[in-house]
C-alpha cells in the first residue's frame, strides 16, 4: 500500500469571501437548472411520452447521478475540485444539447442520464471545497448558503424560462441552462484548490465503503428517503399541472413562487442547523412533504397546485443544506472525498428511485396514488431521522454513532 502524502493545513475562511467563487456561480448553475427541470417533463410529453413514460425518463437524470456518485469520488480526489468541476461541467453541456435535438425518446433518455452524471460531480466538487475551507461551527451555514445560492437560482430560472417557454416551447429554458452550465462552470473552475498538490494513496472505494458501512446504513436510509421525496417533487408537480390543464408557462410560474419561499429558508435553515442539530430541521422537513404530497390529489385549481407546491418549497428550503452537512461531519479524515461520494450515493439513489417509482406507480394506477405512497415515504423517513440524525446536543459530529437513537 503506497504511502499517503498530507497536506498543508487549510485556512478558515469567512463566508463571504466565497461569494464570487462558490455562491454566485451557484446562482447561475442553479438558474438554468430551475428553468429546465420541470421542463423535461413536458419535453418527453412532446416527443409522446405518455405520463408515465415521461416520469420514468425524468427518473434517468436519478440514475446517472447514481452511477457517477462513487467515480465522482475519485475524480475529486484525483482531479482536485477544479478538474472534477470542468468534467462535471463538459457531461452538462452534451446532456442539455443531446435533450435540446434528440429526435426521439431514446435521445432525450441519454441526454437527461448525462445531466445527472453531470449534476454528481459537480455536486461532490463544491461540498468537498466547503467541508476543506469552512471551519465546522459554520458548515451547517455554509451548506445552507450553497444550497440556497442553488435554489435562488431555481427561483429566477422558471420566470426567465417562462418568457423562453412561451416563444419557444419547453426547449427554450433548456438553452437558458446549456448557456448557464457554461458560464458558471468557467467561474468555478477558476477556484483556488484547498488542498494544493495531492497524492491519494491507499484507499480503495471498497474499502471506503466497508469502513463505513455503519453510518451509510442508518444515516444514508435517511438520505435516501429525503432524495426519493424532494427529485418526485419536481417530477410529479409538472405533471399533475399537465393532468388539470395548465400550460406550460403556467407551470413555471407555479414552480418560481414555490422557489421564493425555498430561497428565503436557506439561511434561517443554516442557523437552526448549526444551533439545534439536524434532526431539528430534517424531521419536520420530512412531515412538511408528507402533508405536502398527501393533500396533492385534491387540487383541481392553480390555487390549489400552488399552494401545495409552496408547502412544497417550504420543505425543501428547511432542510436545506441538512443533507450535506451531515455527511460532511460523517466523512473520516484523509478519505473525505471517496466517503462523500458513497454518501451522496445514499442520497442519490433516493434521487432516482422517486420519480421512478412515481412513474412507475403512475403507467399501471393513477398519478394520485403516486402522491399518496410519496407521502407515506416522507413519513418513514421523518421515523428515521428522528432515531439517527444528532440532536440539539450535539449538532456536529465528526463519526456519528450509528447505533444511538
Amino acid at each position: 500500500m503506497s504511502a499517503e502524502v498530507k497536506t498543508e493545513a487549510v485556512q478558515p475562511v469567512r463566508l463571504r469571501s466565497l461569494t464570487w467563487t462558490v455562491f454566485v456561480p451557484m446562482v447561475l448553475y442553479g438558474t438554468g437548472a430551475g428553468a429546465a427541470t420541470p421542463m423535461y417533463a413536458l419535453r418527453a410529453l412532446d416527443l409522446g411520452a405518455s405520463i408515465g413514460l415521461a416520469g420514468v425518463l425524468v427518473a434517468l437524470s436519478g440514475l446517472g447521478m447514481v452511477v457517477a456518485d462513487l467515480p465522482a469520488g475519485r475524480i475529486v480526489a484525483r482531479m482536485g475540485e477544479r478538474g472534477a468541476i470542468g468534467v462535471g461541467s463538459a457531461l452538462g453541456v452534451i446532456g442539455v444539447l443531446l435533450a435540446i435535438l434528440a429526435p426521439n425518446l431514446w435521445m432525450l433518455a441519454i441526454g437527461m442520464a448525462l445531466n445527472g452524471a453531470a449534476g454528481a460531480v459537480w455536486g461532490l466538487a463544491r461540498q468537498t471545497y466547503i467541508v476543506a475551507v469552512v471551519p465546522a461551527a459554520d458548515r451547517g451555514r455554509a451548506m445552507s448558503t450553497l444550497a440556497g445560492s442553488h435554489r435562488l437560482g431555481y427561483f429566477c430560472g422558471p420566470f426567465l424560462g417562462a418568457v423562453l417557454v412561451h416563444g419557444m416551447g419547453p426547449s427554450g429554458a433548456l438553452w437558458l441552462q446549456l448557456v448557464t452550465t457554461v458560464l458558471s462552470g468557467a467561474a468555478m473552475v477558476a477556484i483556488p484548490s484547498p488542498d494544493g498538490d495531492q497524492v491519494v494513496g491507499g484507499h480503495t472505494l471498497r474499502s471506503v465503503v466497508v469502513e463505513n458501512i455503519g453510518v451509510l446504513g442508518t444515516l444514508g436510509s435517511a438520505a435516501l428517503l429525503m432524495g426519493a421525496v424532494r427529485a418526485a417533487r419536481v417530477a410529479v408537480l409538472p405533471l399533475w399541472a399537465a393532468h388539470i390543464g395548465l400550460s406550460a408557462s403556467a407551470t413555471s410560474v407555479v414552480f418560481g413562487i414555490a422557489g421564493a419561499v425555498d430561497v428565503l429558508m436557506s439561511y434561517p435553515a443554516g442557523i437552526w442547523l448549526d444551533r439545534r442539530g439536524s434532526r431539528a430541521v430534517g424531521v419536520p422537513a420530512m412531515v412538511l412533504f408528507a402533508i405536502g404530497f398527501g393533500v396533492l390529489p385534491l387540487t383541481s385549481s392553480i390555487l390549489g397546485l400552488g399552494a401545495v407546491a409552496v408547502l412544497l418549497g417550504l420543505a425543501n428550503g428547511v432542510s436545506n443544506g441538512v443533507i450535506m452537512t451531515v455527511g460532511a461531519d460523517a466523512a473520516p479524515d484523509g478519505r473525505r472525498a471517496e466517503f462523500l461520494g458513497a454518501w451522496r450515493l445514499t442520497h442519490d439513489i433516493g434521487m432516482f428511485a422517486g420519480p421512478l417509482v412515481a412513474g412507475a406507480i403512475s403507467a399501471v394506477a393513477l398519478l394520485s396514488v403516486s402522491a399518496l405512497a410519496l407521502a407515506g415515504a416522507a413519513a418513514v423517513g421523518a421515523a428515521a431521522m428522528y432515531r439517527w440524525f444528532p440532536g440539539a446536543h450535539h449538532p456536529h459530529l465528526a463519526q456519528p454513532d450509528p447505533t444511538s437513537a
